[in-house]
């Protein structure tokens, strides 16, 4: 079964029914971030994503960290998976889930190294799916995406083996390398962002390309 795929960044409604139509399975809506691509206002990301199709994922990254600010901003912007680039406290797991019944929750782990498997390992119970990105959490101005950068796809490819719940594979996927991407981690989607990019906006002729390529792929 090939990958879905989640096109993230998407910065219009326009964007967001260019993505639906080339066959996106989910779009990724940014909301304050310390760093990195496609920020856009809460008051946007309603708009989004009270327009978007079921059963397209709506999935707001939010950098927040604690459960009653999580909380207040999906209310706002009501869509119906929440992203979360950074860590948190276990207990907020229990509480989203609590608070935000039918709200999807999807954790991200920054690949580093071997540690980033255990920490993959040790959420992945808590979530509905995990995604794995390129960031640095521990840099003095985080990253939590957007970086363009792929990491170890070894890594990758041993937590999605692993992992009780389905791993999207970002960070650096284009149409160029997204074959091999497929062939190696063998995730359930893809997260696609910089690749599908150009000139700050979504790119027709390179998110088709992303496509075909993705419908080449072993």
């Amino acid at each position: 079964m090939k990958p879905r795929v989640k096109v993230c960044c998407i910065a219009s409604v326009e964007e967001a029914r260019l993505a639906v139509g080339c066959g996106a399975s989910a779009l990724g809506l940014v909301s304050e971030m310390p760093s990195g691509p496609g920020v856009i206002s809460e008051e946007l990301i309603a708009e989004i994503a009270a327009r978007v199709p079921p059963p397209v994922a709506t999935f707001l990254l939010t950098c927040r960290q604690d459960a009653e600010s999580i909380v207040e901003q999906q209310r706002r912007c009501r869509v119906n998976t929440l992203q979360l680039c950074d860590r948190v406290p276990v207990g907020a797991y229990a509480e989203l889930r609590a608070r935000l019944p039918g709200v999807s929750l999807v954790q991200v782990v920054h690949v580093g190294g071997e540690e980033s498997f255990d920490e993959a390992m040790s959420v992945a119970r808590h979530v509905d799916a995990l995604l794995l990105d390129s960031g640095n959490q521990s840099l003095a101005v985080k990253e939590l995406g957007g970086t363009g950068r792929t990491h170890d796809w070894r890594v990758s490819r041993r937590v999605a083996e692993s992992s009780p719940v389905p791993v999207f594979l970002a960070g650096g996927l284009k149409a160029e390398n997204v074959a091999e991407a497929v062939e190696t981690v063998r995730p359930f989607g893809l997260d696609v962002c910089s690749g599908v990019r150009g000139e700050g906006r979504l790119d027709e002729g390179r998110l088709r390309r992303f496509f075909a390529a993705l419908g080449d792929a072993a």
